[in-house]
């Protein structure tokens, strides 16, 4: 009721319904707000798991832009490690080497991944080690010394393949680690990732963070904007704002140019 302004659950949960029937995926995505609904991690969570057509859950700390009616930033304000403590709090199956950085952007980023199996949920990031996804081939997996196998490790944590390619990489994995009982068949729906995204805004930007942005809005003209930045700089009319600032900025350099 806070953050959306009308209560949604049953619109949400017979949407989730409907994607269950038919076979099609989705993620849920939770806004997270201090005093709001930070102690409802673990439930959403747990309501995910039991949903086929749910393939994990996306964690956003509350972004101070945009429509934000009834919040305080004072209070309501969260950092990435803020949700990642609640979420080993409230959500058991995850323990605190289960979630680890993202090596695209690990000042936004953290993610865990999950085996889904008939017994339940099991974390795959415990039998890997973060070293491998941090340091590139500079280390070797825990468990194996296999060039090849470290290959699969980074591609099963990429963000950015496909469902397919995701599964097939997964499955690949799941051959040469110990102490998980694979099903014969490994496909999307038996992937499960819990993703914390931490957007920036006016008051936590940080420039070098901005850089690393995993996230982009392709604008008309063909330029990609960092999401972040998009919000902050370039949404409704802001742009045609930051262009005349901009134009203003050049005019000023070429006048003293000339000066000198």
């Amino acid at each position: 009721m806070t953050l959306r302004g009308a209560d949604l659950r049953r619109i949400r949960e017979d949407a989730v319904a409907a994607l269950d029937r038919v076979g099609l995926s989705t993620t849920l995505v939770m806004t997270v707000a201090a005093g709001v609904n930070d102690d409802q991690i673990g439930d959403v969570i747990a309501w995910a798991t039991q949903h086929t057509g749910v393939r994990g859950v996306t964690l956003q700390p509350i972004q101070f832009a945009g429509r934000i009616d009834g919040v305080e930033q004072q209070t309501a304000r969260l950092t990435l490690t803020d949700v990642r403590r609640l979420l080993l709090d409230q959500c058991p199956i995850f323990q605190p080497e289960d979630v680890i950085p993202e090596p695209c952007n690990p000042d936004s980023l953290a993610m865990g991944y999950a085996l889904r199996t008939a017994g339940g949920i099991t974390p795959l990031t415990r039998f890997i080690g973060p070293e491998v996804q941090l340091a590139g081939d500079r280390n070797t997996i825990v468990c194996e010394q296999d060039p090849a196998l470290k290959d699969q490790v980074f591609r099963l944590f990429a963000t950015n393949h496909t469902p397919e390619a995701q599964a097939k990489h997964l499955a690949s994995l799941l051959c040469c680690l110990p102490g998980i009982d694979a099903p014969p068949s490994v496909g999307y729906d038996s992937v499960f990732r819990v993703l914390m995204m931490a957007f920036m805004d006016a008051t936590a930007f940080d420039v070098r963070a901005m850089k690393k942005s995993c996230v982009h809005i392709v604008q008309p003209d063909g330029r990609i904007i960092p999401f972040e930045s998009f919000n902050l700089l370039y949404r409704d009319d802001r742009h045609t704002l930051l262009d005349e600032r901009r134009a203003e900025v050049e005019q000023l350099f070429q006048m003293q140019r000339s000066t000198v």
